[in-house]
């Protein structure tokens, strides 16, 4: 089967005090995947969070497009509530000049972070998260029509895909009202309804798309053994709950510690909801799991995250991922 894959790096840290190295890592993975014939690879705004050093995507883009030639790159996402719609116009503008017909504007409505964060970031310290509606149309206009004022310098051009980003109804809504290619997170909600999709193309109204086109991002951990597979998987998992739970911001355990953390009932539970929704285990098994969820949630294209601990593992990953589409 034919599909299209791409990928989301949120340039992980293992060491915190090195982020550097995480971002140097970005980049080479954008050149590894451009390499490997990866349709697009979209990077992540996230903040107060040392383990991911991806805080300023459009910066990040810039990079990427000078350290690559083909492939399309995106923002997954720019939280909008946070920003000047107008300024988003400018540097999107400005970057999809640099790197002709290879951008594409990714925007989400979440805030990043926790809401001490979002309140700093927000100009006046007052989010405006029910703003974000009002601003995607405000944003479509400034990049879609010469009239609005005021002008965005650069001149936008034509091709600057606007995607919305979500995990939920209403922006799968939000989507369709306004003609936008839809990239839905089971990433970040694992409980997402499989519906979702369905609705998004059901209400579909020709916009800056003319057909309903979607995207399923979601965690693959692919590897040459299942059971290297799933050590990898669960480093991730015992990681992220450490840090959602409050446990840690930084110190993160590698692979072999991972191994040797006892497993509870809260963290067993924890890691079991999210396995309905990502795919774990030898390349034949990912594209098993990947073809079922396409099926199930009525997906167009597939956007993975892989989220090891070591940048080799993860090279390796994406590399077994699109080797298995291919046959």
């Amino acid at each position: 089967m034919t599909l299209s894959l791409s990928v989301l790096d949120q340039s992980f840290a293992r060491n915190p005090d090195q982020p550097n190295e995480a971002l140097q890592e970005t980049i080479e993975m954008a050149q590894h995947c451009e390499a490997l014939g990866y349709e697009r690879f979209w990077v992540s705004e996230h903040h107060a969070f040392s383990a991911l050093a991806g805080s300023a995507p459009e910066v990040l883009l810039a990079a990427l497009g000078a350290a690559t030639n083909r492939i399309r790159l995106g923002s997954g996402g720019i939280m909008l509530p946070h920003y000047s719609t107008y300024k988003v116009a400018e540097v999107f503008s400005l970057l999809a000049n640099l790197y002709e017909q290879r951008i594409d504007l990714g925007v989400g409505r979440a805030p990043g972070a926790d809401m001490s964060t979002a309140v700093a970031l927000a100009p006046d310290g007052q989010p405006r998260f029910h703003r974000f509606p009002e601003q995607v149309a405000q944003l479509m206009d400034y990049l879609r029509n010469n009239k609005a004022r005021p002008l965005v310098s650069p001149k936008p051009p034509a091709h600057l895909p606007i995607w919305m980003l979500g995990s939920s109804a209403d922006s799968a809504r939000l989507a369709a009202r306004l003609g936008l290619p839809y990239n839905l997170g089971v990433f970040i909600n694992p409980q997402a309804d499989p519906s979702l999709i369905k609705t998004y193309k059901q209400l579909f109204q020709p916009g800056d798309i003319e057909r309903p086109q979607a995207t399923l991002t979601m965690g693959v951990f692919c590897a040459d053994t299942e059971a290297k597979a799933r050590a990898l998987q669960l480093t991730y998992d015992i990681n992220f709950y450490r840090f959602v739970t409050g446990q840690t911001t930084s110190d993160f355990y590698t692979p072999q510690q991972a191994l040797a953390v006892e497993m509870t009932p809260q963290l067993a539970a924890f890691i079991a909801q999210r396995e309905a929704t990502r795919a774990v285990g030898t390349p034949e098994q990912v594209k098993e799991k990947i073809l079922q969820l396409v099926n199930e949630f009525d997906a167009d294209a597939v956007m993975a995250v892989t989220n090891m601990y070591y940048f080799e593992d993860r090279k390796r990953s994406f590399q077994l991922l699109k080797e298995a589409f291919e046959e």
